[in-house]
């Protein structure tokens, strides 16, 4: 089995990594790419090959920033006879219309649902589209894929509206225990909410918080583009105020082992 990814930041080296270590050869282009990318890939032992190589293989899985995906679809759409994935961070739109740059070869929509830093390569990956079958053939070399949804853009849809309960949830809660905080009450308001809401409760706000503050300006920017994919099918209401609050957390600097009260 031979994989080729495009792009290559920490998704493509936590996939790539277990892939290799199932014996499949993984390959990419790093001309023009950072010395941070080069050393990734040599790290993970990937094969480095010219970009029409990669190409060429049977799986290729696109993992770049979200502003270059289209432009990473255009260039592959010609040359690409194998299936290509699409596993960025990307609105069902912008999926629909990567997938209409792929002329030859299967298109597949794939999101990663959650933190790969956390969850490393057994991280679960939705799929969507015709070839999305195809693609969950990789499961046998170590991944963790799941078919969901017909359509190009359906599993970057299920992505977004998940995104938006809980980037909604981690709002509500940064507003609740800061008006907790400066009332002198928060000790008590997370006691009660551990009683209600269980034992972990504390554990996973302090860590939603945190995560808030340190990404606020990506997840801000994520918002925006939840509001418009919402705004396509009904009238959204609480995008407005999730990304008014993240807008205020932009500029709040904590680092990550701060304690909940440097975030409030």
């Amino acid at each position: 089995m031979r994989v080729g990814f495009i792009g290559f930041g920490e998704v493509a080296q936590t996939l790539a990594s277990r892939l290799r270590s199932r014996g499949v050869e993984v390959v990419t282009s790093l001309e023009g790419r950072s010395p941070s990318t080069i050393e990734r890939a040599r790290t993970v032992g990937v094969t480095e090959t010219s970009e029409e190589d990669v190409y060429s293989c049977p799986v290729v899985i696109s993992a770049v920033t979200p502003g270059v995906a289209l432009g990473a679809a255009r260039r592959a759409g010609r040359h690409v006879r194998g299936i290509y994935v699409d596993i960025n961070n990307i609105s069902p739109e912008t999926v629909r219309m990567a997938s209409s740059l792929i002329e030859k070869g299967g298109f597949v929509d794939a999101a990663i649902m959650g933190s790969v830093r956390r969850k490393g390569a057994d991280i679960r990956i939705i799929a969507s589209g015709r070839d999305a079958e195809e693609f969950m053939k990789l499961n046998r070399y170590g991944l963790n894929i799941e078919v969901r949804g017909r359509e190009p853009g359906d599993a970057s849809a299920i992505k977004m509206l998940r995104s938006s309960y809980t980037k909604g949830v981690s709002a509500l809660l940064w507003e609740t225990l800061t008006a907790a905080h400066r009332l002198g009450l928060e000790e008590d308001v997370l006691e009660m909410l551990e009683y209600t809401e269980g034992n972990d409760f504390r554990e996973s706000a302090i860590s939603r918080l945190k995560s808030s503050c340190i990404h606020a300006r990506r997840r801000y920017e994520e918002m925006k583009e939840v509001q418009d994919m919402l705004a396509e099918v009904i009238d959204p209401v609480m995008p407005t105020c999730i990304i008014r609050i993240f807008d205020k957390l932009k500029d709040v600097k904590v680092s990550a082992d701060a304690r909940l009260q440097g975030c409030a």
